[in-house]
């Protein structure tokens, strides 16, 4: 099963929410981004497919570096999520960050924005 295959909303969002404070505020605002720009009907197929392939890697649960190692386990996924973003950067607009920001502020207050 390839990540993008193994990527579900249902997924994205368990893992975030089980991960969030674990993973640190970098890594979830940046998995964020991705998300909302993949929502957007604007952004080409061929990003959503590199968003979701990035998303998929950080839901899965066999990655390089197991997720449970404290400090190392999510290097291998923000180097996904870093690559993806550098990818498909041009379709990370102002509103998605805002998205992004929002959601943070929601889940961790106002100092997380």
């Amino acid at each position: 099963m390839s990540h993008s295959e193994a990527y579900s909303e249902s997924g994205f969002w368990d893992k975030l929410k089980k991960y969030a404070q674990v993973a640190g505020s970098e890594v979830i605002e940046k998995v964020l981004c991705l998300y909302y720009a993949a929502q957007r009907p604007e952004t080409p197929a061929w990003a959503k497919t590199v968003i979701f392939g990035a998303l998929g890697y950080f839901i899965f649960p066999l990655d390089a570096v197991p997720d449970v190692l404290p400090a190392l386990g999510y290097g291998d996924d923000l180097g996904v999520i870093a690559g993806a973003l550098v990818t498909v950067s041009l379709y990370i607009t102002d509103e998605v960050k805002q998205s992004a920001r929002d959601r943070m502020k929601a889940w961790f207050g106002p100092k997380s924005g």
